[in-house]
């Protein structure tokens, strides 16, 4: 980045944003994965209306490479003065065996991020209601989104911003198509239950992969999500691998399934609460 690209006044977000990026590789391949990711977030945003209404955002982070990577291109997009949002990232320490708990802390302190660390033991919870063996991943899901909007509550936020990406938007869709016999997913912006928060997932657009070179590149001190000797459900692994079949078989088609999420026609369908099909009638003389 040019001194010209730089703001004239220096505040602390902006510091924040020059210690993240200091050691980021120069390499034309990189500038170009960060371009990407910076455009298809901007086009997430624009695309979902995500900034009406909004003055602060609590984003969600795991210590996985794809907050990691959401955390980054927010902080990027406002140090450029595309993002008129305050942002506080927010890690919920939910008492997983062996959680190296001075790894995010110890990451925001150093870049001078602001930040949130709260302790809420949910693991406990889950492995007593659920059998020896059973995935803990939905039920943990749950209860860490019900934590995460008391937080944002609490911290005056008026969204919750989630890291999810591409493939799992893709995955979601057809776990509902297969398994629960709708046609859903994960929206980019969703209303809460209690109607006085937004979640957001500005990542809707990007791929998986893009983060992962992404993350590695920028060196993130990543958390494995594994801590608790739960993996994600045998039924979203067997959409994982369908997906990365097709792509291998036929490249591009995550993208083509992605745009046809954006580009329903209710009436090519078959659902009537969507579409009038008792008002369709040939028109007569």
């Amino acid at each position: 980045m040019s001194d010209a690209e730089t703001l004239d006044e220096t505040t602390p977000e902006d510091s924040a944003f020059r210690a993240l990026f200091a050691d980021a590789p120069s390499s034309v391949s990189f500038q170009r994965l960060r371009k990407r990711l910076l455009r298809q977030v901007r086009q997430a945003i624009s695309d979902f209306a995500m900034l009406e209404g909004q003055k602060r955002w609590l984003v969600a982070l795991s210590g996985g490479k794809d907050s990691y990577g959401l955390l980054a291109v927010l902080m990027e997009l406002k140090w450029r003065g595309l993002l008129p949002v305050e942002l506080v990232a927010c890690n919920l320490d939910q008492g997983q065996p062996n959680f190296p708990k001075h790894v995010l802390p110890d990451y925001l302190e150093s870049l001078g991020i602001r930040y949130r660390i709260e302790y809420k033991d949910t693991y406990s919870i889950v492995t007593d209601k659920l059998a020896p063996g059973s995935t803990y991943c939905s039920l943990c899901s749950r209860l860490r989104r019900g934590h995460l909007y008391r937080i944002a509550r609490e911290e005056g936020c008026d969204a919750l911003v989630l890291g999810h990406h591409r493939e799992d938007i893709l995955e979601t869709f057809f776990m509902n198509l297969f398994h629960g016999g709708r046609l859903a997913t994960m929206p980019a912006k969703l209303l809460n239950d209690d109607g006085d928060l937004t979640l957001l997932r500005p990542l809707a657009y990007a791929a998986e992969d893009d983060l992962a070179r992404f993350a590695e590149a920028m060196r993130f001190p990543i958390i494995p999500c594994d801590l608790c000797g739960s993996q994600d459900g045998l039924e979203r692994n067997a959409m994982k691998k369908m997906l990365a079949d097709m792509e291998t078989r036929m490249p591009g088609r995550k993208e083509v399934m992605l745009r046809a999420l954006c580009n329903a026609n209710p009436s090519h369908l078959l659902d009537p609460k969507l579409f009038d099909f008792a008002g369709l009638r040939p028109q007569t003389d």
